[in-house]
């Protein structure tokens, strides 16, 4: 293009007898293919990396406990669409699908994407001719010999065009079709991350229910070994201190209660703001560890595939498409502007004479603008928008980074939440065996007082971690399922917003 505008600008003169109009045109097909500034070429993934330097094992570590199933890594697979639905929880699918339809969240990127899409519309006027109607009634006079004053009406159309000689309106329009696409790709990060909190909340409330529960029946242990103890003391086979001893360790019990029912209440007020509802107005139906499925098969994507599904990564490449418009739009800025002007219209002092014979008017015209000096700020500009084209790459180049690692954390985290679970079943597997040995041999005489706390404050301790460790699980495993992208394909997100009826 750069050959093509220095021989337009430095050739020779054409002769005059050529016609104006045919030079014009001439010179307009020339160079209405050309834009200024670079071509958007969409980033290509370096071959051959992936998500972890040593081997991705073929499943997990399996464990007789609940929610230890063995989980097998299926390379190259497609993530589910509604990947929530691997839970088996109709109660989790309730409230995804809710979250969808309802957030307010959702509904300010749909407007967003909306706004956008409309702005490209309105860029878009711009590579066409404006036209104007007018009408006008003038009262006046011009310094007639009577002083007398006259009205004269004119009605008329103006035709406006400017040349894109250079590519800057196209460019503009670039940058707005560019923004609408990353306003897109928000709506479905939106999507995606809101169904992965649901999921996430969903099973820490879980969670919580579980060491409420636990906490409850460990609380009620100490009681009635108290009650044991205190017996004891009434006929002078224990002493005050042990009374006291497990009446601390009951009170201790105790005060971890109001800390996890903060937790629950905390999660289940997020829960509602998800799901686009009031607290006082949230619906929720009991959810419990043992009503949730573990996926057993969980799909790995291709890393060459990584970059085309995550809505992040897409959004940040649609950032750099808009930074590559932005710098043509600012290049174009630099060369002439050439902009055709026309009219077609009537005066007459009646408005009845309006477009009669003899009141005709007409004009034609055409300007040439060329930056001279702006004081530098032109170039500036033009050197601003190189720099953001900069910096858009290198944040896309972050962006992908950043969601390798996510994949990766969440493949290491699957792998020792496994080995985790199953340290956690077989320490609670075996504090409960050892409590159930201490309490007996403690009613026998052949165990202190001493040992049998120890014994019950390690299956209390065994008994949470457990929990913990079948939640972390499913968590992690919902977290899998959202750095590889969740399944959304810029299509099908608000047709499951849509789907959700149960919520009406």
């Amino acid at each position: 293009m750069t050959g093509e505008l220095h021989r337009a600008r430095a050739g020779v003169a054409p002769s005059s007898s050529l016609p104006l109009r045919v030079l014009a045109l001439a010179t307009a097909l020339v160079l209405a293919g050309c834009a200024a500034g670079p071509d958007f070429r969409a980033p290509v993934l370096p071959e051959g990396k992936g998500y972890r330097a040593d081997a991705l094992p073929q499943a997990t570590v399996a464990t007789d406990a609940p929610t230890g199933d063995a989980q097998r890594f299926l390379d190259g697979a497609d993530v589910p669409e509604r990947w929530w639905t691997a839970f088996a929880s109709d109660e989790l699918d309730r409230r995804v699908e809710r979250a969808l339809a309802h957030s307010p969240s959702v509904a300010s990127a749909q407007a967003a994407l909306r706004q956008a899409q409309e702005n490209v519309k309105a860029s878009r006027g711009s590579l066409f001719p404006s036209v104007d109607a007018k009408l006008g009634v003038t009262r006046g006079n011009q310094n007639s010999l009577d002083g007398s004053a006259f009205t004269l009406h004119n009605a008329g159309v103006d035709v406006g065009y400017t040349l894109d000689l250079f590519g800057g309106v196209r460019r503009g329009v670039e940058a707005q079709s560019a923004l609408a696409d990353y306003q897109e790709f928000q709506l479905q990060g939106t999507y995606l991350s809101l169904a992965g909190n649901v999921a996430t909340a969903s099973f820490r409330e879980a969670s919580l229910r579980g060491q409420i529960q636990a906490t409850e029946e460990v609380i009620k242990l100490y009681e009635e070994q108290l009650k044991v103890v205190e017996r004891q003391h009434e006929i002078g086979a224990k002493s005050l201190g042990d009374v006291l001893a497990i009446r601390t360790q009951a009170a201790t019990s105790r005060a971890l209660l109001p800390d996890l029912r903060r937790q629950l209440g905390e999660t289940q007020n997020q829960l509602a703001v998800y799901l686009g509802q009031f607290p006082s107005e949230a619906e929720l139906a009991a959810l419990e560890l043992d009503g949730l499925n573990l996926p057993r098969e969980v799909p790995v994507s291709l890393p060459s595939e990584l970059a085309r599904q995550r809505p992040d990564v897409r959004a940040a490449e649609a950032q750099l498409h808009r930074a590559t418009a932005d710098l043509g739009v600012a290049t174009a800025n630099l060369y002439p502007q050439i902009t055709l002007t026309g009219s077609l219209g009537s005066q007459a002092r009646d408005a009845g004479d309006l477009f009669s014979s003899g009141t005709k008017a007409w004009g034609i015209g055409a300007n040439l603008l060329q930056p001279l000096f702006h004081g530098g700020s032109l170039r500036a500009q033009k050197r601003a928008a190189e720099a953001g084209l900069d910096k858009a790459a290198a944040d896309y180049q972050l962006t992908l980074l950043g969601a390798f690692q996510n994949v990766s954390d969440a493949l290491r985290a699957l792998e020792l939440d496994a080995e985790s679970l199953k340290a956690q079943a077989e320490a609670e597997n075996s504090a409960s065996r050892s409590l159930d040995l201490v309490r007996g041999q403690y009613k026998e005489g052949a165990a202190s007082y001493l040992q049998l706390l120890d014994a019950t404050r390690q299956y209390q301790q065994t008994r949470i971690g457990l929990i913990q460790a079948r939640a972390a699980r499913l968590a992690d495993t919902a977290a899998l399922y959202a750095a590889l992208g969740g399944g959304w394909d810029g299509v099908s997100a608000p047709s499951i917003a849509a789907a959700d009826t149960t919520a009406q």
